[in-house]
Parts: structure tokens; C-alpha cells; sequence
């Protein structure tokens, strides 16, 4: 049995696993696609639900993530 990691994520690797720039990440932030944590003044770590939430919301070429 697996377990998801359950820790939010650096703007780098929610950009990875969404297949965008952290720039457009920092976008989808600003427009509430996303939903993050502010730890400091500069600090944000994006919640993981939220960018799996995202994914699932837009699916590709008719694909639906299951599961």
C-alpha cells in the first residue's frame, strides 16, 4: 500500500506536476485556481489537493485521471 504525499508543495514542483512555468503557477495563485499556504512575507507552498483538484477539473483530449 502507497501513500500520497500528504505536504504542500514549492511553486517548482506543483509547476511540474501541472506541466507549466512556476510563472503560471504564480498566475493560477493570483486567480484562485489554486490554492497555497503562506508561511513567511515571500514564502508559499501549494497545497496538493488543490493542484490535483486542477488537474481533474481539466482534462486533456477527452483523459480523466481515476483513482
Amino acid at each position: 500500500m502507497t501513500s500520497k504525499p500528504t505536504t504542500p508543495r514549492e511553486s517548482y514542483e506543483a509547476a511540474d506536476a501541472l506541466a507549466v512555468s512556476t510563472k503560471t503557477v504564480r498566475r493560477y495563485l493570483a486567480d484562485g485556481h489554486l490554492d497555497a499556504l503562506r508561511l513567511g512575507r515571500k514564502t508559499l507552498r501549494i497545497k496538493l489537493d488543490s493542484t490535483e483538484r486542477f488537474v481533474d477539473a481539466r482534462p486533456v483530449g477527452g483523459w480523466r485521471r481515476t483513482g
